[in-house]
């Protein structure tokens, strides 16, 4: 419940904030938190490119996606509480400039030092993305804010998945450059949109800077519903940040030869993820949440397979990605169902502490995969995901029930049955695939 030595009572909402935002402004929004979220993912594809460009070893390529995740895990500390805090038009309008200084310095680097600054900042910056998220959540009418909020997810959905296919395609007109200078460019034009069709709107928290810092510790530590929920999101993630950043080193060697281009296409593959975010919304307001998050956790343990197998059989890999994204994309969006509804007045800080966790996931899958591909190759990469996707279906099966209104589901059958869903779901799109490709 809320504390008062945590909030102070909203103020109302003006107007054109009651009626709800208009269907161009939501659809503004959605592309507006694609845009910001790709800007931490154009790297992914394009890692053996600019390894060779500025004579990087494999290990220090990929850092430049942990660098990312780490300048968002700063930003989503630090600069998210703002959203309860300050006028959020303003707020997301001057990150979203910054971020465009942020991708320019990265586009004129000369050398891995310059490169991982600008990458961390674009990162720290790019957190406006989930400034909006919530933003989209107290704009809406309470009769469409599922509807809104699911709109949004959408997009941010798309741009995690899209930006590899098209940075991956710049960089085959360009140089690896050419991505993060469009990125810049569009970094630009979106502040100047938002500007002009977002309304104003004031966050409601009653405190300095450094009390809603701690009061974001406060409801971490009250909220047994966000504990959980963090800590399957942790998990998820670094099953996800372990994948994307290691296909482009296996799919660049001299097994496979492809480019940068063919590399980033897979991000197209993985858009199905999409699919899976309006499906978990409506599952966890039917009061399905636990058995989503068991379901989910099965299929990412399951993907890791052919995923395995896939190192040399496309059909199969390209049926892993779209597994592993389907089941990563189920199980966030049923966590955010779960914690928008603990707090509303406090949904800045309740993003800031879910998603911090959540991208300390990915860095840390990130991490794992510059120190395990060069010694282990992808079957390492895909035990370490595999090990990551059990701990996740352990986390669940100790809260399956948390935040769901129906029945506390048995694990170990809910987990059986999943498995052997995906699997046959699996083996129904490889076969699709072998034929197709």
């Amino acid at each position: 419940m809320a504390s008062s030595s945590i909030e102070q009572p909203a103020a109302a909402p003006s107007s054109d904030v009651a009626n709800g935002p208009g269907r161009g402004a939501v659809l503004l929004l959605a592309a507006a938190v694609g845009l910001c979220v790709a800007n931490n993912y154009y790297a992914q594809p394009l890692l053996a490119t600019i390894a060779a460009d500025l004579r990087l070893s494999a290990t220090t390529a990929a850092l430049v996606v942990t660098a990312a995740q780490i300048g968002y895990g700063l930003g989503l500390v630090f600069l998210l509480p703002l959203g309860d805090l300050l006028e959020r038009r303003r707020l997301v309008c001057g990150l979203t400039a910054a971020t465009a200084l942020s991708l320019a310095l990265t586009a004129v680097a000369p050398n891995g030092g310059l490169l991982l600054l600008g990458t961390a900042l674009t990162g720290l910056l790019s957190v406006a993305a989930q400034v909006l998220v919530p933003f989209a959540a107290d704009l809406a009418a309470p009769h469409q804010r599922g509807k809104i909020v699911g709109t949004v997810m959408s997009g941010l959905v798309l741009g995690m998945l899209l930006a590899r296919t098209a940075s991956g395609a710049l960089a085959e007109l360009g140089g690896w450059r050419t991505a993060y200078w469009a990125a810049a460019l569009a970094m630009l034009a979106l502040a100047v949109a938002l500007h002009r069709r977002l309304p104003r709107y004031r966050g409601s928290a009653a405190m300095g800077y450094f009390a809603l810092l701690g009061s974001t510790a406060r409801l971490f530590a009250e909220e047994p519903v966000l504990r959980t929920r963090s800590a399957i999101g942790f998990f998820a993630f670094a099953c996800f940040g372990a994948l994307w950043s290691s296909l482009a080193f296996l799919l660049s060697d001299p097994g496979h030869g492809w480019s940068d281009a063919q590399i980033g296409l897979l991000g197209l593959v993985g858009a199905a993820g999409a699919v899976a975010a309006h499906l978990a919304g409506r599952l966890a307001d039917l009061g399905w949440a636990g058995r989503t998050t068991l379901i989910g956790g099965a299929l990412l343990l399951a993907s890791w397979g052919p995923l395995l197998w896939g190192a040399h059989d496309l059909a199969l890999l390209l049926a892993g990605i779209v597994l592993l994204d389907l089941a990563h994309q189920g199980v966030h969006i049923t966590n955010q169902s779960l914690i928008y509804a603990v707090r509303p007045e406090a949904r800045g800080r309740i993003t800031s502490a879910y998603m911090t966790c959540y991208f300390a996931g990915g860095a840390l899958g990130s991490t794992l995969v510059g120190l395990i591909y060069p010694q282990h190759g992808w079957r390492g990469v895909c035990l370490l995901g595999a090990a990551l996707a059990l701990a996740l279906c352990l986390v669940g099966a100790g809260g399956a029930g948390a935040g769901g209104r129906g029945p506390r589901p048995r694990p170990l059958p809910a987990v059986g049955a999943a498995v052997l869903l995906g699997w046959g779901w699996l083996m129904v799109v490889a076969v699709v695939l072998r034929l197709l490709l």
